[in-house]
């Protein structure tokens, strides 16, 4: 078969391990981890379903090796506990039985044990322990590891190696990156050791080659060993990419695979995981200036999605593997679609963090984009349908579109209608801002999906009651979305004023003073590009706090680009929009005018509820989706639609 891709579908072999492809599924962690750290069903299935989608090599992520110093709620091997090395050895078998080559990432926290740790009273009064006594930036005391501390932690990397291959997995990765305890030796910020672990580069390279050598004693010979480092810590006083290069000469004799990531996550999760504000492949630089100092293949990553990008990388030599973490969570098989010279049908993340801020916020694990993850356990296969129905989908947003390819799937008659000349919904809005290009993509990628799985599309039509009734279908799912909130301010319907949702079709009309009318993630994104554009930017918003609504992941990074680019006016309410700006009230009263001539009009969205209700019991069964039940996030418009489709014709 000759590969659109020739370069990311050839196999490698390390250490005499072949492994399929050059696409490795990054570390990623589990939802459903045991107390006493054992890996969970879901958790197996979770991994599994990387390598159904046709990963080369899928790695397990963060395996403690020494809960006496790391209480970090994550992955243990221990044969003293029961299960978990029959839990382990589940998962290796899931992952190497889809041909892919089932990877253990083994890691120390350091001074930020606990991290993961769901009792937060208990990770407070935990001790900490480092290269050496320092107060980490939240107050908390971190005692320096001894020298019978290190060795107790490196005897115990090896014996959780050789715990590893026991279990079946063939390779294993060591994190030295991300600012965890071998990072931390690393790291002139965090090592003031003057023993013979700190000073020199040698010496604060001396405990990661003595972790290496005992995991070598403990897996033997032509046994992959990966060792994963931070090219550069990228923050003032941590090591630099010149000094990353002399680290990775230092440890490559003892290692098979060099895996190059970037950052320290405490000091900068947007480096460590890029936001959707970077370029795809920003640390890819990082991997291929280390390359160039050192013999051993280099593994990059670092928001990449794109084929064709990954296969420059490689036909380039810039590295010869490429991870992706939260692509393979939008789209699993993107490999085999890349192996099959379909990429054209990858679904591409959207890098909007919904993933890490489920894991935070509610220990789950959710994809905005595919809502199969989080229940892998269900299975990934469509069932047909017992009884074939005729489904009429009234709108040609996210929701609509999942829902209208998912019964599709199921054999049903599917026929959606979108009463605009285009589909996509609010995402075409997302059009005019370069960092939201997948977002404005995703309908494209869906409606393809759609048309495929055999659904008739019908652009400029509207449902209605009378459609309806025509069309007489078993079933209709309601997706008819939102319409942007537009209250009765003198002057918002002025010529100067643009409404979000349009600014896509009237860019041309804001000029280079603007003032965008509402704080919530519509209106910072927008802002945001504005500011980029060049564009002198304020931007008002009558509550305290901006984006209140975006996740616990992105808003921090949000508010540090809006920090960049914006001149923010929180606790002022806008009284009157005028040529040369809006006439806002402070909470003490004093009226203030916010200078632009052009205005941007951001202040939320509204459920089209008169149309919802004209629809409702119209069909033998009726479910309503996504913002036409409640104006809420991409990802409940596509949950939402994916179930309503499962539930048609399941005889209730």
């Amino acid at each position: 078969m000759q590969y659109q891709y020739p370069h990311l579908c050839a196999p490698i072999t390390i250490a005499g391990v072949s492994f399929r492809n050059r696409m490795f599924s990054a570390p990623m962690g589990g939802t459903d981890i045991t107390n006493d750290g054992c890996i969970g069903p879901k958790s197996t299935a979770f991994y599994e379903l990387r390598a159904k989608g046709g990963a080369g090599a899928v790695t397990v992520s963060e395996c403690m090796v020494h809960p006496a110093t790391d209480g970090s709620h994550a992955y243990h091997l221990d044969e003293s506990i029961l299960n978990s090395l029959a839990a382990a050895t589940y998962t290796a078998d899931a992952i190497r039985r889809h041909g892919a080559m089932p990877s253990l990432e083994l890691s120390h926290s350091g001074m930020y044990a606990g991290t993961y740790m769901t009792d937060k009273t208990k990770q407070r009064a935990m001790h900490q322990w480092g290269p050496s006594d320092t107060t980490r930036p939240d107050g908390v005391p971190v005692k320096a590891l001894s020298k019978e501390h290190n060795d107790d932690i490196v005897k115990a990397y090896g014996h959780v190696a050789g715990l590893a291959k026991r279990a079946g997995f063939e390779m294993i990765m060591i994190h030295g990156g991300h600012g965890w305890l071998i990072n931390q030796f690393f790291s002139p910020y965090f090592n003031h050791r003057t023993d013979e672990y700190g000073g020199s580069l040698e010496n604060r390279c001396r405990f990661a080659i003595e972790v290496l050598q005992s995991v070598r004693e403990a897996v033997g010979p032509r046994f992959p060993i990966e060792f994963r480092m931070s090219g550069s810590e990228l923050f003032e006083g941590g090591y630099d990419l010149e000094e990353g290069c002399r680290i990775a000469e230092q440890i490559e004799p003892y290692i098979d695979l060099l895996h190059v990531s970037a950052g320290t996550y405490q000091r900068g999760f947007g480096d460590t995981h890029p936001s959707m504000f970077k370029e795809h492949g920003c640390n890819v630089y990082l991997a291929a200036e280390i390359k160039k100092h050192v013999k051993v293949p280099v593994a990059t990553i670092g928001g990449l999605n794109d084929p064709a990008q990954m296969e420059e990388i490689i036909a380039s030599g810039k590295a010869d593997v490429v991870y992706m973490a939260r692509a393979l969570l939008a789209d699993p098989f993107l490999p085999n679609k890349v192996m099959a010279n379909r990429g054209d049908e990858i679904v591409r993340c959207l890098r909007c963090f919904t993933c890490m801020a489920e894991r935070a916020a509610t220990s789950t694990r959710r994809c905005t984009v595919n809502p199969l993850i989080g229940r892998e356990l269900e299975g990934d296969t469509i069932y047909p349908a017992p009884e074939k129905k005729k489904v009429l989908v009234a709108g040609g947003g996210p929701g609509g579109l999942y829902a209208a390819y998912t019964a599709a799937r199921r054999g049903h008659r599917v026929i959606l209608c979108e009463k605009d000349s285009a589909l996509g919904g609010i995402l075409k809005s997302e059009q005019a801002l370069p960092f939201k290009q997948e977002m404005y993509q995703l309908a494209g990628t869906y409606a393809a999906m759609a048309r495929k799985a055999g659904v008739e599309i019908r652009l400029n039509t509207a449902v209605t009651p009378e459609l309806v009734e025509a069309e007489a279908p078993d079933a209709l799912i309601i997706a008819v979305g939102s319409a942007p909130l537009v209250p009765p301010i003198p002057g918002l319907d002025g010529d100067n004023v643009v409404i979000v949702n349009n600014y896509y079709k009237e860019k041309d009309k804001v000029t280079d003073d603007v003032v965008v009318f509402g704080g919530g993630l519509a209106g910072c994104e927008c802002a945001i590009h504005l500011g980029m554009e060049g564009k002198r930017v304020h931007l008002v918003e009558m509550r305290d706090a901006l984006a209140p609504d975006a996740n616990v992941r992105h808003r921090p990074l949000l508010l540090k680009e809006i920090d960049k680019y914006v001149t923010v006016h929180t606790g002022c309410k806008g009284l009157e929009v005028r040529p040369d700006g809006i006439l806002c009230e402070t909470t003490d009263g004093e009226q203030v005018l916010v200078p632009g001539t052009s205005v941007i009009c951001a202040l939320g969205q509204r459920s089209r509820t008169a149309d919802v209700e004209a629809l409702r019991g119209t069909a033998p069964f009726v479910r309503i989706i996504g913002d036409a039940a409640r104006v809420s996030t991409i990802t409940n418009a596509v949950y939402w639609g994916y179930h309503a489709a499962l539930d048609i014709g399941t005889g209730c």
